[in-house]
């Protein structure tokens, strides 16, 4: 934790000329930037995976044929083309898994009061009026939804609204595209239908999560969420 706890301080020194007392808040910005550049192969992979399901679909149907009153057949088929293809059906879950831990690390550094016995400078920091160590509900305890750290907040939930609008719009497109394959009766695969519908809500769920961790933990959540709506967009066009 101090290693990072000193890489965190020493990018907000470096930035300190250009942002003054958010410095700190733009150093936790510039560090998931660093974070998702070195994600970025991973989710490449992930695009290019992903095609490569969506090419399937013509031999999926046949497959959806051949086995249409056996689905535990049918699913086992599936897997095996995409074994056979060199097609993981988990690849899209990659890029998000290696980043969790660069979200935990910011968590506990601007959750904890020390850090390798000594106090926890970093805890000083603000964005505007909002502490980096504060939750959503200290902010509201201090001042309410409209004073500064509340409009920090609103400010945040603004950005997270609006990208899992886009997010929402773009997955319902995407899925009306490649439908889940269906199996006897027109049903689709086990767990396939409540996925479908769960989803495209999936981004909406990242305003909890920027509403419950410290603020610093909530700079990464938008920022990597905006990146991703951003290189999404650009990879699977």
């Amino acid at each position: 934790m101090s290693v990072f706890a000193d890489l965190v301080q020493r990018l907000a020194d470096l930035l300190d000329p250009l942002f003054g007392a958010g410095a700190a808040a733009a150093a936790i910005i510039l560090f998931t930037a660093l974070v998702r550049l070195l994600v970025h192969p991973l989710s490449r992979a992930a695009a290019r995976g992903q095609k490569a399901r969506a090419g399937l679909q013509p031999k999926i149907a046949e497959l959806r044929k051949k086995h249409a009153k056996s689905p535990e057949k049918l699913q086992r088929a599936v897997m095996e083309l995409h074994a056979e293809e060199k097609v993981s059906p988990l690849a899209g879950c990659l890029p998000g898994l290696f980043q969790l831990p660069a979200f935990f690390v910011l968590y506990h550094l601007f959750s904890n009061t020390t850090i390798g016995g000594r106090a926890n400078e970093l805890l000083s920091h603000q964005l505007f009026a909002a502490p980096l160590g504060d939750r959503w509900a200290d902010a509201l305890g201090d001042g309410g939804a409209f004073g500064g750290a509340g409009l920090v907040y609103a400010g945040l939930f603004v950005i997270v609204a609006c990208v899992a609008a886009f997010n929402f719009r773009r997955t319902k497109r995407m899925m009306a595209a490649n439908p889940a394959v269906p199996v006897a009766d027109g049903q689709p695969l086990a767990g396939m239908g409540a996925m479908a519908k769960v989803m495209p809500f999936m981004s909406f769920f990242t305003l909890v999560t920027v509403a419950v961790v410290p603020l610093a933990a909530a700079l990464y959540v938008v920022t990597s969420t905006t990146w991703s709506a951003v290189e999404r967009a650009a990879l699977y066009r």
